[in-house]
């Protein structure tokens, strides 16, 4: 198994050479497109794991998908995997209708970009040009989480579930710093390619924002907001939470924007909903968002879901709706985090004639 790295950063080459040996993966490591296809017209890779920006201070991506164009025309080319920042989506989706098969963001998850790169050198080849929808349910599948960090005081899990090829929904797990943890959950409105293309937007928005840790979330949440509004049409706006844990205090800050209010279910049986604290997002210019404070104690439930999970309520009275979502996790309360999104998932499939019409997503927490 034999990969070509390029990149014109020697640090991230050499992180990527390193990872991949402790990986047993073969690599060779090159710093500019002509460059790369020297080497992939000279010897045989598995694999192009390559940067699609290559001139410092550059971030157009046009040498990476130049390059994508001249590699597709030569005999017997390796696939090959871009990689590119959390703030352009659009790029990766541009370079997978050139021809690149996958795309990593960076910084990158290195259990994430491994899984990657194995499950596409393993894949055969398939000649001809992708459709949209192809190339955006690739992207939208890795905009989920690859990997969860490991918590002391919380354990946690997700399940999105489309209701075609791709969606509106997401949910995220957010590194914030040291034993900080951001919980998001959004859902744009619409149903399939224009909604799954408004939820990579948001993601990348907030993914972009949080990098540098914030402490500051109303500020945060006005510029998402601002960002979101200036990018997308006047009738698209999405329901967001957005929550920063905090594994030292247990203290969970949080925002509703708009959205189904969460269930926090006390290990003493009591139920709290966690209500709107703001307006939705991308609606209006400018909004003066509001967190809230929640302590989450070992053995407590925190469920967070879309609109998806309770939508058959309106036809089904009290068949459906958050009483029968409480009535899941109430019955599951001493299972792990897997079980109870399990759970949930096994008791909506029960009703997908209802709700087969709209994407839906859950994420479970637990304090331990």
């Amino acid at each position: 198994m034999k990969v070509l790295v390029a990149d014109d950063q020697p640090d991230v080459l050499m992180a990527l050479r390193l990872l991949l040996k402790g990986e047993g993966i073969q690599s060779e490591a090159v710093s500019s497109p002509a460059e790369v296809l020297r080497a992939a017209a000279r010897d045989p890779y598995d694999l192009i794991l390559m940067d699609l920006n290559y001139t410092r201070d550059t971030t157009s991506g046009v040498e990476g998908l130049d390059l994508l164009t001249h590699l597709k025309q030569l005999p017997g080319a390796p696939p090959a995997v871009v990689m590119t920042a959390w703030s352009s989506i659009d790029l990766a989706v541009e370079a997978m209708r050139r021809g690149a098969v996958d795309f990593v963001t960076k910084p990158w998850d290195n259990a994430g970009l491994v899984s990657t790169l194995r499950k596409n050198i393993q894949r055969v080849p398939v000649s001809g040009k992708k459709d949209d929808l192809t190339i955006a349910r690739q992207v939208q599948s890795q905009l989920f989480p690859q990997s969860l960090p490991v918590f002391r005081t919380i354990s946690y899990k997700g399940l999105c579930v489309e209701a075609g090829a791709v969606g509106g929904d997401y949910y995220d797990f957010l590194s914030l710093g040291p034993s900080r943890l951001g919980l998001v959950l959004a859902d744009v409105c619409g149903k399939g390619m224009a909604a799954a293309l408004l939820m990579a937007n948001l993601q990348a928005t907030l993914r972009s924002l949080c990098q540098s840790a914030p402490s500051d979330w109303t500020t945060l949440l006005a510029q998402v907001n601002q960002l979101f509004f200036q990018s997308t049409a006047p009738e698209h706006f999405a329901t967001a939470f957005i929550g920063d844990y905090d594994d030292d205090t247990r203290m969970l800050r949080f925002a509703n924007c708009g959205h189904n209010p969460p269930l926090l279910f006390r290990a003493n049986g009591d139920l709290e909903r966690l209500d709107p604290t703001s307006t939705v997002l991308g609606a209006f210019k400018h909004i003066k968002p509001r967190c809230a404070e929640v302590r989450l104690h070992p053995g407590d439930w925190l469920i967070l879901f879309s609109d998806g999970v309770v939508e058959a309520q309106n036809e089904f009275g009290d068949l459906y709706g958050d009483d029968r979502l409480a009535e899941t996790v109430r019955a599951c309360a001493r299972g792990s985090v897997e079980e109870m999104v399990s759970a949930v998932g096994d008791s909506l499939n029960s009703f997908a004639h209802a709700i087969g019409r709209d994407d839906w997503t859950v994420v479970a927490a637990r304090g331990v």
